[in-house]
């Protein structure tokens, strides 16, 4: 059976088209249920979590580098670290659990 490739992307672009369409014709005035509200501002943090922690966790050598940079990163961001603080902590701490680990 062959398939074609142009009713992938078209059902592809439908699909995405629609996402962000439903919400504008259905939800015409204000939201304002706090929980409602409150979930759907939390939507893409956890969205980008989901697919960030496994991520760190299977892109290295040793899971257990990745891990250690993972809490080692969320330990810099609870004390107020910046995006690029936790970055440099998370890339250095897996850098040296690497050569250790190996």
């Amino acid at each position: 059976m062959r398939h074609n490739i142009y009713i992938y992307i078209l059902i592809t672009a439908l699909v995405s088209y629609g996402i962000r369409m439903l919400p504008m014709v259905l939800l015409r005035k204000e939201i304002k249920s706090p929980f409602i509200r409150s979930f759907l501002y939390y939507v893409p943090y956890v969205t980008l979590a989901v697919m960030t922690f496994p991520a760190m966790v299977e892109a290295t050598q040793s899971p257990v580098a990745g891990l250690l940079a993972l809490i080692c990163g969320i330990l810099v961001a609870w004390f107020h670290g910046g995006l690029f603080e936790v970055a440099v902590v998370c890339c250095a701490i897996t850098f040296v659990a690497e050569l250790f680990l190996k």
